[in-house]
């Protein structure tokens, strides 16, 4: 049914080869202090982390806080508006915020398969802006990983008519699982591997219903990353309601999976190791699926906020600089520390576009725009990139390329930058011929498999077949050692991410962020006043919707 094809396989083989280095019009800025790229920048992560700003959660004080403070410092550097009618630099984003308050347990049509239970074996919830949904006895269907890949020569839903069914699926992609580099990107997650795709591809083939099997090996978390957050969801509101999706989303764990798909015999060991074989086909499970959901709903606006500097020669030609805004705010119930301040999270990433967008200023005019993003709702689903991504200022056919900035390296100068999602895109060339200049060297994440490239905003600009970047300081500390850096980092995740820890340290060592800075403005600078179009290496999920444009790019 499905087969890796001899041209998808060499196009694998390409995606992981290096790639012919582009022609470059400038040359790199050695005869700067690598450590000091914008002296404000201290300043600007100081305020944007502060109590005063509450954490920083969309649609509170902290927004309105957040949007003062960026937009004076926009309109005192001479940044262009978004909305250049209202001298605005806020392009507002429609939000729903749904609140499931009775999630029914999962309950099946033979009597012998008993119910599964909501938190404790599955996670279910509609993504339908309706109060109540009822999925009654929609007949279950494994579809392998629920993947429709053309440049991979896969298709799980080849032949497989799922109108009204519900499909349940594997986590991550077939590469995971069997480690070779020639299927699909081996242990690095695609986007095919993220849960969000798979709801995506239910969605457009016609199911009624689709449940994805947690492992956490992987998914890249435990089940308690699933059942043991808010089950408080938000989405961008559309004037469909979202009726084009899936009436039910959900999670399974594997130990459900394994009564679901002993009823035909099979264990869910089993069923992943067939559906990587190249004959499998999509397996009837002999049971219906009855799940209801009720939900509250409440609508809210929240800001990108968007200033840019015009280019003298091409205008409509652009190069993106993006972060986002927005953290997780307060929580008034807490018996200690309220606010999750999110310094790392991402007003360090927010005040490096900040100080970026502060020096372009102060130089001469670019040849082509650079425009700065500060998009709101991230931590929500990324919603406020998205949105952006739908709504773009200027035509996305003619952005040059993008760099994101989430969680900056606040730990003091590193040898290596590492590249999250290393080896997508010719962006990465631009990147090693300026680390070189710093003397350091550029490394792929140390765990591709996560799929961290596929969990921070410049995911909707690349889905869209913009080159994107997203790259920072590693763990390689240029005076105390790689120990030193790992630490660090273990440190933060385990200690201060998403949690109120996550604050300003006065003693942090901020030479690493002025490195990066310095890197971030090079490739920003070289690519606005030149005639170059980087793209994604060949094979990349993305490269055929950003060769699609071409011909607007003439």
């Amino acid at each position: 049914m499905k087969k890796i094809s001899v041209l998808a396989a060499s196009m694998l083989i390409i995606a992981c080869s290096p790639a012919s280095e582009p022609e470059t019009t400038q040359t790199p800025q050695v005869d700067v202090d690598p450590y000091s790229f914008n002296e404000n920048y201290r300043d600007y992560l100081r305020t944007l982390s502060s109590d005063e700003f509450e954490g920083r959660a969309p649609a509170s004080k902290g927004e309105e806080l957040t949007v003062e403070f960026v937009e004076e410092k926009f309109r005192n550097w001479g940044l262009k508006p978004y909305d250049q009618e209202q001298n605005s630099y806020q392009q507002q984003v429609p939000l729903v915020k749904m609140t499931p308050y009775n999630v029914s347990d999962m309950t099946f049509s033979n009597a012998d398969l008993n119910a599964f239970a909501y938190k404790q074996d599955m996670m279910a919830w509609s993504p339908r802006v309706q109060e109540e949904v009822q999925l009654q006895d929609s007949e279950m269907v494994f579809a392998g990983y629920g993947i429709v890949a053309p440049e991979y020569g896969w298709n799980d839903y080849e032949g497989l008519d799922v109108e009204g069914k519900t499909v349940v699926v594997l986590v991550n992609d077939p590469g995971y699982d069997s480690g070779d580099p020639e299927v699909f990107n081996g242990k690095a997650m695609t986007y095919y591997g993220r849960w969000t795709y798979k709801f995506e591809e239910a969605s457009r083939q016609g199911a009624a219903g689709v449940i994805v099997i947690h492992e956490t090996g992987p998914a890249g978390y435990g089940w308690g990353v699933i059942a043991g957050g808010s089950p408080v969801r938000f989405d961008l509101a559309r004037e469909n309601k979202n009726m084009d999706r899936t009436q039910i989303e959900g999670w399974i764990t594997m130990e459900a999976a394994d009564k679901l798909f002993a009823r035909v015999g099979s264990s869910y060991a089993d069923m992943r190791a067939r559906a990587q074989q190249p004959d499998f086909e999509p397996v009837a499970l002999d049971t219906a699926l009855s799940v209801s959901v009720q939900s509250d709903f409440e609508y809210l606006n929240s800001p990108n906020l968007i200033g840019y500097i015009e280019g003298s020669k091409a205008p409509e030609e652009h190069v993106i600089y993006m972060a986002h805004w927005d953290h997780l705010g307060m929580n008034p119930i807490a018996s200690d520390d309220q606010i999750y301040n999110g310094a790392q999270d991402n007003a360090s990433g927010t005040a490096g576009v900040m100080a970026i967008a502060e020096f372009f200023a102060s130089q001469p005019q670019p040849e082509r725009s650079v425009v700065f993003v500060l998009v709101t709702a991230e931590e929500r689903g990324l919603l406020g990139s998205q949105w952006y991504a739908n709504n773009p200022m200027l035509p996305l056919s003619k952005a040059v390329a993008g760099i994101n900035m989430d969680v900056m390296n606040v730990y003091g100068p590193m040898r290596d930058m590492v590249v999250v999602g290393h080896g997508n895109s010719e962006l990465e060339d631009y990147l090693a011929k300026y680390v070189e200049q710093q003397n350091r060297y550029v490394a792929p994440e140390p765990t591709p498999e996560a799929g961290s490239f596929y969990r921070s905003d410049h995911f909707n600009l690349a889905k869209r077949g913009v080159p994107m970047l997203y790259a920072k300081g590693g763990n390689d500390h240029i005076e105390h050692g790689e120990a030193y850096g790992k630490e660090k980092r273990a440190e933060y995740v385990q200690v201060a991410y998403h949690k109120p820890a996550d604050e300003y340290d006065p003693e942090w060592d901020l030479r690493g962020v002025q490195q990066d800075l310095w890197l971030y403005y090079w490739i920003g600078n070289e690519l606005a006043n030149s005639e170059a179009w980087p793209n994604w290496y060949a094979g990349n999920e993305f490269r055929a919707i950003r060769d699609e444009t071409a011909g607007e790019r003439q």
